[in-house]
């Protein structure tokens, strides 16, 4: 079966926008995965074709219709594979990792529902067990750009996508580390130079060289994820 994304949005012809570019857009174009951009408003019930109202109990901005995201909803899960999650894209959701990405790729797609305005009708949340997620903490103008963040994240994971398949193991997160450093020719750049291991031809002392850099970078940039491995 092939992995689908199914998007719902009020901006259709964002999509698939950079994912119709690179890898993403080549598997797309070969059909290693297929994505379907339904527009919300043509659920809206009024010839002006609104999806939004005031906020109860008064407030700045409008919010997200329940009767309206739920028909939405509704119509794309008729259309998507069976099983698969409907997530809302939002600041407060669960944070996105690669361990939740590995498993939304190895599913049979998504349903990505993207926000804007103030927020969506928490009734339609609760009532069609809908999971949260968050690309991190900072507000964009719309659920968007991090559903393609997530598609983008899903794609390259999927089998066929990726040439070299080693890359997967070798990146950030994979085991749990940031990524090495990597170098290139020239050897000498303005006085810095490739280190020397990396040009003895010593498999063992290279991957030896790597796992520490790899551990030192965690260590002092991301302590939460060397914390985390410490209780692991």
């Amino acid at each position: 079966m092939t992995w689908k994304a199914t998007v719902l949005t009020l901006f259709p012809e964002m999509f698939p926008g950079p994912l119709g570019l690179s890898l993403a857009g080549k598997a797309l174009v070969e059909g290693l995965w297929s994505l379907e951009a339904i527009d919300i408003r043509d659920f809206a019930k009024d010839k002006h074709r609104s999806v939004d109202d005031t906020p109860a109990g008064g407030g700045a901005g409008m919010v997200m219709r329940v009767d309206i995201a739920a028909a939405a909803i509704d119509a794309a899960k008729a259309a998507a594979p069976a099983e698969s999650p409907a997530i809302y894209l939002s600041p407060r959701g669960t944070p996105l990792t690669q361990e939740r990405v590995q498993a939304l790729a190895k599913g049979p797609g998504v349903i990505l529902l993207c926000g804007r305005f103030e927020g969506l009708d928490q009734r339609v949340l609760d009532a069609r067990d809908i999971e949260e997620i968050s690309i991190g903490d900072y507000v964009l103008s719309g659920g968007d750009l991090a559903a393609q963040v997530l598609m983008d994240a899903c794609v390259r994971l999927l089998p066929g996508v990726l040439g070299n398949v080693g890359t997967l193991t070798e990146e950030s997160f994979a085991s749990g580390l940031l990524e090495y450093p990597h170098y290139t020719r020239p050897r000498d750049f303005e006085g810095q130079t490739i280190p020397d291991v990396l040009l003895s031809g010593d498999h063992e002392k290279i991957d030896k060289w790597r796992r520490e850099q790899a551990e030192e970078f965690t260590k002092t940039r991301r302590p939460d994820l060397w914390a985390k491995r410490g209780k692991a």
